[in-house]
């Protein structure tokens, strides 16, 4: 894969297996997220992979940008940062998000819901909104962003997550028949459960003193009785990047174990 990619949230989670997968494929990764300490630890596991594939010639390279993707100034200059050194940006994955907290829709703080909104949805408008003239230049490109099994359904007292992934369907459907006529892609994951730094801080949050317990309880609710790996969502990401998927624009691509195949019983 002799491409450039773009991946916000790209410090944890499904974000840095992404990295790390289009790295090995040949990629050039440019690497953004607004914690810089996570974004360090980035580096140390990216460099760690480009040491060991050394021998083996990998042909991908990272960059490190720290980014917040709700400023307009921040992701515009970054993009800004892209085009200059590489003059072309092939995959945009806008995967940074934040899960906010689950309480009642009422007792919901309105500072956290803009928060919430501002991550999840407006990071991901303006950063599609950043790479469309570049891409439109080039008239290809592969847009990617992580919506949620919550972009499909909904769970109660996530009012605000649930909100910004339903929003993030209806951004991809409008964006993708936008821009089709340019080469442009543009699709949606939406992840299950899986395992990751977020996941792991929501059992905490939820049940403080058996988080262990309540995520064998979420896992035993999946058909396919797990959750999943990062890396087996950023496979998804890969194919959606890649030539492999070259008709496929305006979709969602589930990757949740069967979670919303289960009819209600009644």
């Amino acid at each position: 894969m002799n491409k450039v990619a773009f991946i916000t949230g790209a410090a944890g989670g499904i974000g840095l297996a992404a990295a790390k997968l289009f790295l090995q494929e040949g990629a050039s990764v440019i690497m953004a997220d607004r914690d810089a300490d996570l974004l360090e630890d980035a580096r140390e596991t990216m460099e760690e992979l480009t040491s060991a594939e050394g021998a083996g010639g990998t042909k991908g390279s990272f960059n490190i940008v720290k980014t917040d993707v709700t400023s307009q100034e921040e992701i515009e200059q970054t993009v800004a940062h892209i085009q200059r050194k590489f003059n072309h940006i092939d995959i945009a994955v806008l995967n940074a998000g934040i899960p906010g907290a689950n309480m009642p829709l009422e007792d919901y703080p309105v500072d956290l819901f803009d928060q919430v909104m501002a991550v999840n949805m407006r990071g991901v408008w303006l950063g599609m909104r950043a790479v469309i003239p570049l891409m439109k230049q080039q008239q290809c490109g592969s847009i990617i962003m992580t919506s949620s099994i919550q972009g499909l359904s909904a769970l109660p007292g996530t009012t605000a997550y649930t909100t910004s992934k339903h929003a993030l369907v209806g951004m991809m459907k409008g964006a993708a028949l936008e821009l089709a006529e340019f080469g442009i892609r543009v699709n949606a994951i939406h992840p299950g459960y899986v395992e990751t730094p977020m996941m792991e801080a929501i059992h905490h949050a939820v049940v403080p003193d058996a988080p262990e317990k309540f995520q064998a309880s979420i896992a035993s609710s999946v058909p396919m009785g797990r959750y999943a790996k990062a890396d087996e969502i950023a496979r998804l990401m890969l194919f959606l990047a890649s030539d492999e998927s070259s008709y496929s624009t305006g979709s969602s691509f589930l990757a949740d174990g069967g979670i919303l195949a289960a009819l209600p019983t009644f």
